[in-house]
């Protein structure tokens, strides 16, 4: 069966030919399938005939990122470690289209691939996780429960940043693994605390395991932190207009901004870099920012203007953090 017979029954999308099923690629991790499945959702709730007919096949992929657990992502390649075998397979015909955590795809996506749908965010900010035995922390000094000389795991340069120029008494050490690992190795004792993704415990049903929601304004979320994105082939014109019709406008404005200001900073996976934007009474507010890892150095900027022009206000945020921070901040 083609889709085009499928879709002709929903007025909203104009048909094109293509056969079934619609194959969905995507990690294996708990928050991924999540991630996968909630989108599917989406897209059946909008067209219910795709759901009722069990259309969607998904293919597991495993990536450079997934496979090895024992470095830090700079150490193993940098950019592109949970999309390249997703790419790979997109490119090649074996799926149709791929959903991602936007904060893991890459601001240049390989030719012939585009970044089709980004889906309404859930909460972007990042969350304290705490061992037993500590306080629950004041959210307006998240950090004071912890003792001196904690040990925090984290794998974000990002998260290191900013958390050592605030306490520059702590001790961070690598952690990685998917969501529960984490938890589980906090719990064991092995870390006083960690850091993680409040959007990612939410998808879970873990929001409980939060001591506290960190404000953007204290530690900088990553550049699509809480957006899911859907890439498709550029030239698979059926759905990349399928997809259009889920797409959460202020998803696209802020991440596009976010993403912008990624590009012209073109940093490494060692250059802590924050992006947060948000659409307020109609106007964006974009927040960057630009650290060393150990948070000798932090720089933060603001910018705003019409989301409309969020793309050129994220490249313009992006150039003046970059003119404003030391040369050694963005070298590889």
């Amino acid at each position: 069966m083609r889709i085009s017979d499928v879709l002709s029954h929903e007025p909203r999308v104009k048909p094109h030919r293509r056969t079934l099923p619609l194959r969905v690629g995507t990690r294996g991790s708990p928050l991924a399938l999540a991630q996968t499945r909630a989108f599917q959702a989406q897209l059946s709730r909008f067209c219910p005939v795709l759901d009722a007919m069990n259309v969607f096949e998904e293919h597991i992929i495993t990536t450079t990122g997934d496979r090895v657990q024992d470095k830090r992502l700079a150490e193993i390649g940098g950019k592109g470690l949970f999309s390249k075998e997703i790419h790979e397979a997109l490119a090649d015909g074996r799926i149709d289209f791929a959903v991602h955590s936007l904060k893991d795809l890459e601001t240049e996506l390989p030719p012939g691939i585009v970044l089709a749908c980004t889906l309404k965010r859930e909460d972007a900010r990042d969350v304290l996780i705490l061992g037993d035995g500590l306080d629950r922390p004041d959210p307006l000094d998240p950090y004071a429960s912890l003792p001196a000389g904690a040990i925090i795991g984290s794998a974000s340069v990002r998260r290191q940043a900013q958390l050592l120029h605030a306490r520059p008494d702590l001790t961070v050490r690598m952690i990685r693994g998917n969501v529960q690992t984490r938890l589980n190795r906090v719990k064991a004792g092995e870390f006083d605390g960690s850091l993680l993704a409040f959007a990612g415990l939410r998808r879970l049903g873990l929001a409980h395991e939060a001591a506290v929601v960190i404000a953007p304004e204290i530690m900088v979320p990553a550049a699509g932190q809480g957006i899911v994105g859907v890439t498709v082939r550029a030239d698979d014109v059926e759905l990349c207009e399928l997809l259009s019709a889920i797409e959460d406008p202020d998803a696209r404005a802020v991440s596009l901004a976010e993403r912008g200001l990624l590009a012209a900073l073109d940093g490494s996976c060692r250059t802590p870099i924050g992006g947060y934007a948000r659409i307020c009474n109609g106007e964006l507010h974009l927040t960057g920012l630009v650290a060393r890892e150990d948070g000798s150095f932090l720089l933060r900027a603001e910018s705003r203007g019409n989301p409309r022009d969020a793309e050129a206000l994220g490249r313009s945020l992006g150039d003046e953090l970059r003119g404003q921070s030391p040369a050694d901040i963005f070298l590889d």
